[in-house]
């Protein structure tokens, strides 16, 4: 008989830990996300670590700025932004405070709520593409700047809890590049997924954008 996930919510010690443990640590978890509509719940499949001020990848690799401020701390709280003009993409802050980094969500499965997310996100042809790359993600759970800064450790009205839900074992925690990452970050292997999961979107590697003539 298959246990059912542990619904104990995440310390904020387990995010105050090197970006490299916790993002790996994510697969497994459940996110849920609170709201007037209803909640939803997502197993998490696919992330991405960003190590701040020593990765070329990362929003804070040139300092803190008002756009990447929440990225430094305190660990276990969200960080939202804004990309292409047209999607937002959720992360959760790890690490001592005052040193930035954040683990990119970038698929899951929904395990609650899937009526409410296929609201949101009408051009999903199936259940499994609800939350499958980050911005699709965010969308699913309606996530916007607005939420930027939220505690994810479990506090009284936020919008965000992360469960404990069921580790993915060690043996089915793969690696590889960065999404769409470019330059000296496109070298780290620093993109984890659940193995053999339908959830997690397909790798694309950085294409650099051309101007327009």
């Amino acid at each position: 008989m298959i246990a059912a996930p542990d619904r104990t919510p995440l310390t904020r010690d387990f995010f105050d830990r090197p970006v490299l443990e916790v993002a790996p640590d994510l697969l497994g978890r459940v996110l849920v996300r609170d709201s007037p509509d209803g909640p939803i719940e997502l197993r998490l499949t696919e992330v991405e670590a960003y190590a701040g001020e020593v990765d070329p990848g990362s929003h804070a690799y040139r300092g803190r700025t008002a756009r990447n401020d929440v990225m430094f701390g305190p660990p276990g709280h969200v960080y939202v932004y804004f990309t292409y003009g047209m999607w937002h993409c959720m992360n959760l802050v790890c690490g001592p405070e005052g040193r930035a980094s954040a683990v990119l969500l970038r698929a899951g499965e929904i395990t609650t709520g899937a009526e409410l997310a296929r609201e949101r996100r009408l051009s999903a042809r199936n259940d499994k593409e609800l939350a499958k790359g980050p911005a699709r993600l965010a969308t699913a759970l309606d996530v916007d700047r607005r939420l930027d800064g939220s505690d994810a450790c479990g506090a009284p009205d936020s919008p965000f809890t992360v469960l404990t839900g069921t580790p993915t074992p060690s043996d089915q925690v793969m690696s590889g590049p960065r999404t769409g990452v470019g330059g000296e970050g496109a070298v780290h292997p620093w993109r984890f997924w659940t193995a053999n999961d339908p959830t997690v979107s397909p790798y694309r590697a950085h294409t650099p954008r051309r101007r327009r003539t």
